[in-house]
Order: C-alpha cells, then structure tokens, then sequence
C-alpha cells in the first residue's frame, strides 16, 4: 500500500492504492486537509495499518493499551531497568498513561490521539490539579509511549508505532545557574566546620553527582595514591535509598583528588571512627565514606535539604545541590581544563554531551583559541599583525 503526497492550497492530501477492485480495476482514495506533511503521513501510515490488520498481515488482537502494559510490557522491562528508573517508568505508567488510555485497544491507538493525551498533560496534568506538567516530564512520558509501542511492533502486536510521529514538547533548554569560583570558595568557607564538609568539597573539587558522594565507600578510596573510584550510585526508587551501579559504563571511573580535597577526606575518617567507637555495637556498619552520625544512610533528599540549608545561610545565590557539579564543569572548561579530560571527571557518556551541556562557556574559549593558534601561526610565518611592528 503505498501513498502519494500533494499539498494543495494550505492544506496536504495523501492519495493511496487500494488495491485492484473485483473488476480488476486500480482503486486509488485520498484523504486531505491536513496542515503539514507529517500530519499527512501519520494518517496514512494509520491506514496503512488497518489495512494491513485486515488483509493479515499483522493479527487483530483485542488486548488493551492497559493490558499490554500492565501484563507484559512492565513485567519484562523490569528485570533490565535501573530501580529508581523502573520505579519513575511505573509510575507515569499508572498515574498517567492508563488512566488515559487503559480501556483503548493497542492497535487502535493513533497520533492524534497521543498528540492531544501530551496538550492535556501540559494544560492540568498534575495529579493534585495544581496545573499542567512540566515539559520535560511529558517528554519523559512520550519516551515510556515510544519505547513499549516500539516493543510492542517488534512482539507482532503492531505494524507500527504511532507514537513514532507524535509530537511531544520541544525541549527547551533552560538557563544554567552556577556559581563562580569565588562563590563556591564562599560557601566551602561557611560549612568549613560542617561535619560533613568532606562532602561538600569532594563535589566542588570533582563535579560527583550526589547519589555517587552518599554511595561511595572506603574500599573504594585511596587517599595515599589520592584517586577514588566510582563503582557505585545511591538512589531513591519507591520513596527508598537502594545502593546500585552508575547510570551509565562511563559513571564507573577513576577520579584524582587534590591535596585539600585528601586532607579534608582524611580529616573525616578520624570523626568517623571516633563516631565508630563512641556507640560501639549501635553504630550501623555501612562501609560508606558519608554517613548519619550513627553510620546510616543518609537519604539524598535529606542531603539536598541540608545544603538548601546552609545555602539559605549565606547570601550567596539560590541554587540547587547538583548545580554545584555544573560549577565545577564550567570552571573546569573556563580554566582551559580539556574537555575530554573534564568529560572523563563526569562520568559523560562521550565528549560532546558535556560540550552540549556547557556549551554557555565555549564562545570565550573559541576567541582564544582563534587568537592563540592565529599568534602562533603568523609569528611562525613571519606575517605581522595589526597593530603589531612590521616583520624585518
């Protein structure tokens, strides 16, 4: 079945075969008033679809959006999912998505239907009816969509995804808020006599993320040789701390520690077993370097709070807790750091997502670069430049 596009006037139309008739005849249909090109090819495929379903080429089933996720889609992408990515998937599944569309046939959903699904979550998709989602969280949600529905073609369920011409929300890439050195410098002096200040300074002085500082563990630590190695992350799934591995292979690195930084962590150790020893069998055996006073987990919300906190005790600008590890990266990369060396601190996948995420601090780093290179260049060639003596 194929199908042919036409815009006329304002409007696209898609004409389509359907086969020969009994007569033996070409029988063509079309189907038009749609604004845009993609909107017509999303009809079509649409129709494409039925046709197919009705001509055998994919069996009908009467199973449920609902059904298919809750019974088999859920069960199987459990075992490969991250816990908190597992439990932030189950719950958009059920909060939102099969309120939704539970009782619609999988292979009845369309485009347009997802389409205005994502318009409604923006307008009042909070479940406390205080307004719409944010955009990325229905971003997020079309991602859940496009991932089952894709399982679901590759199961025989589908002939093929609708949600692969849906349109979610554009991304909109948001104002990064840092601090400046001498911010951060600021704040380190204020919680310099905070039991926790190893913490702080390792995120200023490393960019960790927060669930890899609360998850890492003294075997994991060398302050001799001072490196530490990231092997694993602290998270929160169901309102629970679960201890897992890094997001990503790239999360599972090496990280060299400055002086100040082995001192501090130094420092802590000596607090922590004086802790140790003060409550004896009490004291919760976790092996972690950053504990509750008794040796505990310290849940990340908790620590989130505790550095909103102290933040609120100075007047340094409002930030959030991992904005600390954007500050870093930026003044890694203005400080003329590699930036595949400052990629390789983060835990990034490859170098051109932290040179997407930063790409604020690039334009000073493009004019010297410009001039440095072009110094060299002409100097070499004996070529003067403006504003420079004449070349002998």
């Amino acid at each position: 079945m194929k199908g042919h596009f036409r815009k006329r006037g304002k409007s696209w139309y898609v004409w389509f075969d359907l086969g020969p008739g009994p007569d033996g005849k070409r029988r063509q249909k079309s189907v038009g008033g749609f604004a845009t090109k993609r909107e017509a090819e999303a009809a079509f495929a649409e129709l494409r679809d039925q046709h197919r379903r009705r001509s055998g080429g994919v069996p009908t089933s009467k199973l449920t959006l609902g059904q298919y996720l809750m019974e088999e889609w859920l069960p199987v992408v459990a075992a490969r999912l991250r816990p908190s990515t597992w439990a932030t998937t189950r719950r958009y599944v059920t909060a939102h998505i099969c309120p939704a569309f539970g009782d619609v046939s999988l292979q009845g959903l369309t485009t347009a239907q997802l389409n205005a699904f994502y318009a409604e979550l923006l307008a009042g998709g909070r479940r406390d009816g205080r307004g719409g989602l944010a955009p990325e969280s229905v971003r997020h949600i079309h991602g859940i969509v496009h991932k089952a529905l894709a399982d679901a073609a590759r199961w025989g369920y589908l002939a093929r995804n609708p949600a692969t011409h849906a349109r979610p929300p554009v991304r909109r890439r948001v104002e990064m808020k840092v601090w400046s050195p001498d911010e951060l410098r600021a704040f380190l002096r204020h919680v310099s006599n905070d039991r926790l200040y190893a913490a702080w300074l390792l995120m200023a002085t490393t960019g960790m993320r927060r669930g890899e500082v609360l998850g890492l563990r003294w075997v994991d630590v060398d302050l001799d040789a001072a490196r530490i190695s990231i092997v694993q992350n602290l998270t929160v799934a169901d309102h629970q701390v679960v201890i897992g591995e890094p997001k990503t292979a790239k999360g599972r690195r090496p990280v060299a520690l400055d002086p100040a930084t082995v001192t501090a962590l130094r420092s802590h150790l000596r607090t922590q077993q004086a802790e140790r020893a003060a409550l004896g069998r009490r004291w919760q055996e976790t092996g972690l370097v950053f504990t509750l006073s008794d040796g505990s987990l310290i849940h990340p919300s908790r620590f989130s709070r505790w550095f909103e906190q102290r933040r609120r005790e100075t007047d340094l600008p409002r930030i959030r807790l991992h904005d600390i590890r954007h500050s870093y990266a930026t003044a890694a990369l203005a400080a003329k750091v590699a930036p595949k060396v400052v990629s390789e601190r983060l835990g990034h996948n490859n170098v051109i997502a932290t040179l997407d995420t930063y790409s604020h601090v690039l334009p000073t780093m493009q004019d010297e670069a410009a001039a440095t290179v072009a110094a060299l260049v002409l100097a070499h060639a004996g070529i003067s430049r403006p504003g420079s003596p004449a070349a002998p």
